[in-house]
C-alpha cells in the first residue's frame, strides 16, 4: 500500500494535550489523523459540525477563558437545582 505525507503546525501546548487524549484513548497521532481522514472521506465533509458562535456565547465563551463569571457545583444535581431557580 502505497501511502502518502502529511505535515501540519500546530501549537505546542495544543499538540501536547491532544497526544495526551489520544494515550488514553491508545491511538497514536497517525492513527488519529487516519481515522479523522476517513471520516472525511466516507462523510463528504467534516464529521462534526463546525459553527461561528452567536455574540452571547463568544463572549461567554472569553469571560470562561479569563476565568470570570464561572460557577461550580458539587455534583449535577446541584447544578441542574440551581438552574431551576
Amino acid at each position: 500500500m502505497k501511502t502518502s505525507v502529511v505535515h501540519a503546525r500546530i501549537e505546542p501546548q495544543t499538540k501536547h494535550k491532544a497526544e495526551g487524549v489520544l494515550r488514553k484513548l491508545g491511538l497514536t497521532p497517525t492513527e488519529a489523523i487516519r481515522i479523522f481522514y476517513r471520516q472525511i472521506s466516507l462523510r463528504g465533509g467534516l464529521p462534526f459540525s463546525v459553527a461561528i458562535p452567536n455574540k452571547l456565547t463568544a463572549s461567554t465563551l472569553e469571560k470562561s477563558r479569563r476565568g470570570e463569571d464561572i460557577q461550580e457545583f458539587e455534583s449535577l444535581e446541584a447544578m441542574f437545582k440551581d438552574w431551576e431557580k
